[in-house]
């Protein structure tokens, strides 16, 4: 049975690419370096910084797998501008009851980053922001209660 395809927006696709790249050319051979100098040092039964490489070099290959698949997988998806609403690859202006404005990036759940205000499409957020346009409101769930934003712009790059 065929693993169905990643929705990602084309921003995503290129940092996972370049990601990838990075993993393969660049941190492979760091630490292949490492190793080698940690094998150097002698004896590998107790060399804690040879285990380390170890670990260090499998955890590079398996994120180099996990791109690899991802990519494959990969389907980029491209926004509406015309009236369809939010979507994937869409940016929100949102604001708050007290007029201050916040900015979300609506993406694929393998680009979603809370820190950069990048929101899964399939998180519970990402769904009250999916189809919305100006004007429209968006309940966000807050510790003691939801707080209503009203969308102000939704905008794609």
């Amino acid at each position: 049975m065929a693993k169905p395809p990643i929705q990602l927006t084309a921003k995503g696709l290129e940092k996972m690419k370049e990601e990838l790249r990075f993993l393969k050319e660049e941190k492979r051979q760091q630490l292949s370096d490492y190793m080698g100098s940690a094998i150097a040092d002698g004896d590998l039964r107790e060399s804690a910084a040879y285990d380390e490489a170890r670990l260090l070099q499998s955890q590079n290959e398996a994120r180099i797998a996990d791109l690899e698949e991802i990519i494959n997988r990969a389907i980029v998806v491209e926004g509406d501008e015309k009236g369809a609403g939010a979507g994937l690859g869409a940016t929100l202006v949102l604001e708050d009851p007290n007029g201050h404005k916040e900015m979300y990036y609506l993406v694929g759940t393998h680009e979603a980053d809370i820190f950069e205000n990048r929101i899964s499409d399939e998180s519970p957020l990402g769904q009250q922001m999916m189809g919305k346009r100006a004007g429209d409101k968006v309940l966000v769930p807050a510790r003691a209660k939801a707080v209503e934003y009203t969308v102000i712009e939704v905008k794609f790059d």
